[in-house]
């Protein structure tokens, strides 16, 4: 069930397929796929993790990227139990964008096997949320 209250904030229980319409902070309808979507990875360094976030916002498939140095990361790997300094990255984007960027950061990232996880959201500010689908826009992708 979506709702949107009088603060302008979007809200939706759960994804949908169909290309339901919510008001944009511009007045303009944002469909599902216009809606942000966070994607979630991780680097060893953080001069890494700037450029393929630079990478990401220069071609606007991102409208912006957070990266958070110093995280500890504990796994396994090949057999070996490993502890690893990282930089995690929040990358902001829009659902149909998903793909590509998964695709891009696959092809820029310096990993074997890089953590990947997509992140629909649930809600947030018409204002942001429309501000994210207009940093993208232009891409092609929609």
């Amino acid at each position: 069930m979506e709702l949107r209250s009088e603060a302008g904030t979007i809200n939706a229980s759960a994804p949908r397929k169909s290309k339901s319409l919510e008001m944009a902070a511009n007045g303009e309808f944002m469909t599902n796929e216009d809606r942000p979507a966070l994607i979630y990875t991780t680097f060893s360094r953080l001069d890494e993790a700037k450029q393929v976030g630079d990478a990401l916002v220069a071609s606007r498939l991102a409208a912006c990227v957070n990266m958070f140095p110093g995280m500890i990361s504990m796994f396994e790997w090949k057999g070996a139990r490993e502890e690893a300094d990282e930089v995690a990255m929040i990358v902001k984007t829009r659902r149909s964008l998903t793909e590509a960027v998964l695709k891009e950061i696959k092809r820029l990232h310096p990993y074997e096997l890089p953590a990947l996880l997509v992140l629909p959201t649930e809600g947030g500010s018409a204002e942001y949320c429309g501000w994210i689908a207009s940093q993208t826009a232009g891409t092609g992708q929609s």
